[in-house]
């Protein structure tokens, strides 16, 4: 039996996040930097552009990292063979940029890591079987439980962006109802 890489967005990406953790402790905040979304925005500085993005492979620690991935993980390998590499990608990016333009817009904080992916990624999956005309219950179901409690969790005190939990997750429910074609 051999070892297959199945999956070759999700892997990669895991894999990325994981080089990028590594080298923010090697490196210290030089490297961190440039994967943390700052809660402003200056048009003429190119790495606020990239940061737009990168965001999302920069990690706290590897509790935070470990947290993320092991649902990615799981359902991403299943939404890529479902949705193919390149519209997964696009999913990933638009759910990333979405997410960094309303922050900056609306809120004064600093966001790094993968969550409003894997809330993207969930929401996604509850459209497994999805037919045109037709709201999943799962869908339902899945929006109450882990929307709503980012919406409870959301007027806690503590340094967990519920927003971009929410927003990864109303991106996956929209790619759901309109992108559902591979």
């Amino acid at each position: 039996m051999k070892v297959q890489y199945n999956s070759p967005v999700i892997l990669t990406y895991a894999i990325a996040c994981a080089v990028v953790l590594t080298l923010s402790y090697v490196l210290g905040p030089a490297i961190k930097n440039l994967f943390i979304l700052r809660n402003s925005f200056n048009p003429i500085n190119l790495l606020d552009y990239f940061r737009l993005v990168s965001y999302v492979f920069g990690h706290a620690d590897w509790s935070h990292l470990v947290g993320n991935f092991a649902l990615i993980l799981v359902v991403g390998p299943l939404l890529e063979e479902k949705y193919g590499a390149p519209k997964l990608i696009k999913m990933i990016i638009v759910t990333a940029l979405v997410t960094a333009a309303l922050n900056i817009i609306f809120f004064n904080n600093n966001v790094l890591g993968a969550s409003g992916i894997v809330f993207m990624l969930i929401l996604l999956s509850s459209f497994s079987s999805f037919q045109q005309g037709h709201i999943p219950l799962s869908f339902i179901l899945v929006f109450i439980l882990y929307i709503g409690r980012e919406v409870v969790n959301s007027f806690e005190n503590d340094q967990v962006s519920q927003f971009g939990h929410i927003m990864g997750g109303i991106c996956g429910g929209l790619f759901g109802f309109y992108g559902s074609e591979k």
